[in-house]
């Protein structure tokens, strides 16, 4: 197989060039899912590879709470994670689309969700406040009572 980048040769069974590193464009991604379950119950910490691994009491409880109106999803995700969870989601109709793009971009601006109360705004009304406390203390020290 000749490289791609350096363009020199090397053995089929390679998964990358020798010479300058380059993966083999056959090769597969790399990529490795992998998912814990972590539960913390009755004073002990037990993890499982999946939820089928559970014990059913315990995965009873779990599927109980998790389908609860105060269960959260917690995702976590590097940048390029991110954009591909993103393009997921894109695909979900509606309501549901739109909270779970609200949680992964809670940390980017998205236009129209500006809100009124902008850093801009936060440093006007603390200098407000600071003229009219500094104005306070100014009459109470200069008042004759």
């Amino acid at each position: 197989m000749i490289c791609s980048r350096c363009r020199k040769k090397f053995a089929d069974e390679e998964s990358k060039c020798p010479h300058c590193g380059e993966p083999r464009p056959d090769a597969g991604s790399g990529v490795f899912q992998s998912s814990t379950v972590l539960i913390s119950a009755e004073g002990a910490d037990k993890v499982y590879r999946s939820v089928e691994d559970v014990p059913f009491p315990l995965r009873h409880r779990l599927l109980k709470s998790t389908n609860s109106p105060n269960s959260a999803t917690i995702l976590i995700a590097d940048r390029r994670g991110r954009q591909e969870i993103t393009k997921a989601m894109r695909s979900l109709p509606g309501t549901g689309q739109r909270r779970l793009m609200q949680s992964l971009l809670s940390g980017a601006a998205r236009p129209g969700n500006e809100g009124w109360l902008r850093p801009a705004w936060k440093k006007t009304i603390l200098a407000l406040v600071l003229v009219f406390t500094l104005a306070v203390v100014a009459f109470v020290f200069t008042h004759r009572w």
